[in-house]
């Protein structure tokens, strides 16, 4: 990740190649536009990854849940990766395959849950792990579980994102490992990654096994979690393959998971957005009909700056810079401060990059905003609605 003297994060992995030829001008706004043919080459280029090394690669939900998409991803895909009962059995009635789960929050009453959709099923703790292997035990199904560990290396620069932070609330770290209650854990998992490339995973993988390697032996499977930008343009492929294939060689009945989340739809979808109104309070401003607090959560929680096409983060003395804001109530709804070539016009249709992901699964109805439709760009580049939302979806979410 990069971050800008603001510090808004920025994505040097952006492509907009083959969106300038899209008709956005058509599209009724707001709406996610996914590419079904951007989508596919993503997946085409995990699934190489698959067949090249034998590891199994999962789609983790929390990122993408474009049902309607699924058909298409599990040609691809081993299987999908839950952290909720909701998620988990989207992925077991939609997706099929393998299910796995993690979650640092198991109770008596959503274990049975979960058991019901999930084969595998990952504990944050040894209190977890004592508390339910009975239950899964004595469960008619055959479920494998695994234990998260804390690698305790950080490759993530903003302690926000990096699950090796410092008295981080995930897995469990060598000094607290209880080595002689292991017995019924089929796997080991870890997650340390944020949007990073195989180098990271590389010395990750070192000290994950300079610390666990020794419990490796007792195992089925191990999942090296989620972050993997395997998809990005500068993304080095071979490398992340060399990695699980010399790691498959020391430990070679091993499998071995990834649960990459933005890899999936990375670069697959826009947001389309209009001009709704332009005036002046010291600086230019334009009201969108997309809202950063409800349709872009991130760019509020991360935060960042995300991307249009054909525009480029303001620049001082550019005559045709705009601060973009949405419809909500909230002063803080600010999307970013943007240059143009030319002047906006209201009306206008603005394109906001990277969409897909942690968008749909983040958005939704403050202030009665309405949610986006959804909507694909087929092969052919016809578009089809496939998702729209009204007042039923709004008033459903209350009592």
């Amino acid at each position: 990740m990069s971050k800008n003297k603001e510090h808004l994060f920025i994505e040097p992995w952006i492509e907009t190649k083959g969106w300038e030829t899209v008709d956005f001008s058509k599209i009724e706004t707001p709406t996610y536009l996914i590419s079904f043919e951007k989508l596919e080459n993503n997946l085409k280029i995990l699934n190489q990854v698959e067949k090249k090394t034998g590891a199994r690669i999962l789609m983790a939900l929390k990122s993408f849940s474009m049902y309607s998409t699924f058909p298409l991803i599990k040609r691809y895909l081993s299987g999908s990766e839950a952290s909720s009962v909701n998620e988990a059995r989207l992925g077991y009635e939609k997706f099929g395959k393998e299910m796995h789960v993690f979650t640092p929050s198991y109770t008596d009453k959503n274990i049975i849950e979960y058991m019901k959709y999930s084969d595998h099923l990952v504990f944050n703790s040894f209190s977890q792990w004592n508390k339910f292997k009975k239950v899964v035990k004595a469960s008619k199904k055959k479920i494998s579980c695994g234990l998260r560990v804390n690698v305790e290396h950080s490759e993530v620069e903003t302690s926000m994102y990096d699950p090796s932070s410092q008295d981080s609330h995930f897995g469990v770290t060598i000094a607290n490992f209880e080595k002689d209650n292991i017995k019924g854990l089929d796997g080991l998992h870890f997650h340390n990654l944020c949007e990073l490339n195989a180098d990271a995973l590389e010395r990750t993988l070192k000290v994950f096994e300079e610390k666990f390697g020794e419990f490796l032996t007792q195992m089925k499977w191990v999942n090296f979690g989620g972050g993997h930008h395997i998809t990005r343009n500068d993304y080095d492929v071979d490398l992340l393959c060399k990695i699980i294939i010399d790691f498959k060689k020391r430990y070679p009945k091993l499998i071995v998971y990834l649960e990459p989340g933005e890899a999936i739809a990375l670069n697959a979808g826009v947001l389309v957005a209009e001009v709704i109104d332009i005036f002046k309070n010291n600086k230019n401003i334009a009201v969108l009909d997309v809202t950063a607090t409800t349709h872009m959560p991130d760019v509020l929680e991360m935060p960042y700056l995300p991307t249009i096409l054909g525009a480029e983060e303001a620049k001082e003395g550019n005559p045709h810079t705009y601060r973009l804001v949405g419809p909500s109530c909230l002063t803080g709804d600010v999307i970013g401060e943007y240059s143009f070539t030319k002047p906006l016009e209201i009306g206008q249709k603005l394109v906001f990059m990277n969409m897909a992901i942690y968008t749909m699964v983040k958005n939704h109805t403050f202030n009665g905003v309405n949610l986006p439709d959804i909507a694909i760009q087929k092969k052919d580049s016809s578009i089809e609605i496939v998702k729209q939302f009204g007042y039923e979806d709004f008033k459903g979410r209350l009592s």
